[in-house]
């Protein structure tokens, strides 16, 4: 595995490589940064995301987990920029309980590349895994422009 990190407004982000795909994204420098052309590329997107420059990223990922797991994660990576969906929503198209949507929305581990943070609950915010929570999600969520709601 190779890692390497970038400085961000939401502190530092640390992002993993293995196998030629993105395989997690975490809230802390990189213990020994690594330099591989899929790392340049994956750090040179966040800070564009960052930057408001980039809307979609387009990085091969690849989340180690159930194949359920997975499934949540493709759903939550076709939610576009600036739009949001409900767990409901998402359980719907899954054809599974939405506190299981809710469960591997909090297991993805390649938070913002895969946007678990556009999901929300019917009544609410819902929570965030990435450090900060909530506020965290807040953040990204006005970040893309679907923050007018919450403001």
């Amino acid at each position: 595995m190779a890692s390497a990190s970038l400085t961000t407004p939401l502190g530092a982000l640390c992002v993993t490589e293995e196998g030629g795909a993105i395989t997690a994204l975490a809230w802390h420098d990189a213990f020994m940064p690594d330099d591989t052309p899929l790392l340049r590329r994956a750090l040179k997107q966040l800070a564009a995301y960052f930057a408001g420059e980039l809307h979609q990223f387009d990085l091969p990922t690849r989340v180690n987990g159930t194949a359920f797991q997975r499934q949540v994660c493709e759903a939550i990576a076709a939610i576009p920029h600036g739009e949001t969906r409900s767990y409901g929503d998402l359980a719907k198209a899954l054809k599974a309980p939405a506190q299981a949507i809710g469960t591997g929305c909090g297991g993805n581990p390649i938070p913002i590349i895969i946007p678990c943070h556009r999901v929300l609950g019917t009544n609410g915010l819902g929570g965030f895994s990435g450090k900060g929570g909530v506020e965290t999600k807040v953040w990204l969520l006005r970040h893309e422009g679907a923050g007018g709601l919450l403001i």
